[in-house]
């Protein structure tokens, strides 16, 4: 063997010998990527993402009802049809609440349309189940406010139905809630969404301070506003209600 041969097979042994399994992957690299998206900002940014994918989702799921509602007039005599016109609302909230209570602060785990779609395939007929006896409930009691001066029922009467109003919208938060983020028989949420009604005071004022915020919202703006806005709205019902949730897991599931 020539003296250059010898040389080129050392300098080969030499440079291979060089890289170490340790520098191809240092300590502060894997920290680096431990570390990617546990600041602030990274959060945030996986919060917004998270809603306005599922405020895309609710609009797409509720659009139905939404262009029901366009067709028709602002006529009492339409109240049973907007009602039905209503109803896609309640599985798009669902699936909402769902998608909400189960999001990822990771920027790396990011997956809402997935977790919005099995919200809506686990909620859809329980939330219906829930919310077509509410909506014929309040169709009652607001066709009965608008004809009012036809029923001859003194003006007390008026505020008593109001006030049943606003409370049955306010179970109805409680029962959106549970039948949201677990599984029970639609009249044990029933008497759940009553129990806590009372029970939970601060989280029912918390409901009933986003009603009126709803409603300023469909009064000064425009009734598309609060559709717009149901994510952010959706998700302080869902902070609000945590010791509702807290609640129910610790006393009534196994």
């Amino acid at each position: 063997m020539s003296p250059t041969s010898s040389t080129s097979a050392t300098d080969t042994v030499s440079t291979v010998s060089t890289v170490s399994p340790t520098d191809t992957v240092s300590p502060a690299s894997t920290a680096a990527t431990a570390g990617f998206g546990a600041g602030p900002l990274s959060r945030a940014a996986a919060l917004l993402h998270t809603l306005l994918v599922v405020e895309a989702l609710f609009l797409a799921a509720a659009a139905p009802g939404f262009v029901g509602l366009l067709l028709l007039g602002p006529d009492p005599a339409n109240l049973p049809l907007a009602a039905v016109c209503l109803l896609p609302l309640g599985p798009a909230a669902s699936a909402a609440l769902y998608a909400l209570h189960h999001r990822s602060g990771d920027l790396a785990d990011l997956h809402p349309a997935r977790a919005c779609l099995r919200g809506w395939r686990l909620n859809a007929l329980p939330a219906l189940r829930l919310e077509a006896p509410l909506l014929a409930w309040l169709t009652v009691i607001v066709f009965t406010l608008t004809h009012f001066t036809a029923t001859g029922l003194p003006g007390w009467w008026a505020v008593l139905l109001g006030a049943v109003g606003v409370t049955s919208l306010l179970w109805g938060a409680h029962a959106l809630v549970l039948t949201s983020l677990f599984t029970f028989r639609a009249r044990d949420t029933a008497r759940l969404a009553a129990y806590f009604l009372l029970r939970r005071g601060s989280v029912t004022a918390a409901a009933a301070s986003l009603l009126v915020l709803t409603g300023g919202l469909t009064a000064l703006f425009t009734e598309a506003l609060p559709a717009l806005l149901a994510a952010p709205l959706l998700l302080s019902l869902l902070r609000s209600s945590r010791p509702v949730i807290v609640e129910t897991q610790e006393d009534f599931t196994a």
